[in-house]
């Protein structure tokens, strides 16, 4: 990270990955952070419900990923999904309907210090974190999945668009934020 101090410094965040080398990687990115790691569902989700963190970085395949955002979720732990082998349209929708705050490709991982500074920044501002990464990746995902990938979609995404500010991803997680619970909201 250049310039201005990054958001990730002191951030405690759990990176969740069945590949050590891509646990690793994400810990000499992430140097500034306290990073907890995991290598399996099982010690992931334990993590989960003992631990306090700033952010989690899930990988989608070999640890069922898609479960373990749930849990994160319901612990309120803002949630990034990190996938090489499970990046397709499914799962995307599948993240942002179970509450991600962003789906990042692992052939991006070289910038990942970069993209959740980013990512998180939006997020702290309660700006949506999505429209940020379509703004950073939209290009990456119209050459993976074609074009007219939206329109296959046509419904999903319309409800998206109309409410990108607070999507399902973010009522699920306010939904779970016990600073708004408490308040009735």
């Amino acid at each position: 990270m250049s310039g201005d101090e990054s958001l990730l410094k002191g951030k405690h965040i759990l990176a969740v990955d069945d590949e050590e080398d891509i646990l690793e990687t994400i810990a000499d990115l992430l140097d500034e952070s306290d990073i907890d790691t995991a290598r399996d569902y099982e010690g992931a989700s334990q993590k989960i419900k003992k631990g306090r963190y700033d952010l989690a970085i899930l990988d989608i395949m070999g640890v069922n990923g898609l479960k373990l955002l749930e849990e994160a979720v319901d612990r309120g732990i803002p949630t990034v999904m990190l996938t090489a082998h499970a990046v397709n349209r499914e799962t995307l929708m599948e993240s942002i309907q179970k509450g991600a705050i962003s789906y990042l490709p692992k052939e991006k991982l070289s910038e990942l210090d970069e993209l959740l500074d980013s990512i998180l920044g939006a997020y702290q501002r309660g700006e949506p974190p999505w429209k940020l990464l379509f703004e950073k990746l939209g290009d990456y995902f119209d050459r993976r999945f074609g074009s007219d990938w939206k329109a296959k979609d046509r419904e999903f995404w319309s409800e998206f668009s109309r409410n990108y500010s607070i999507g399902k991803g973010i009522q699920e997680r306010l939904k779970h934020d016990k600073k708004i619970r408490d308040k009735g909201i």
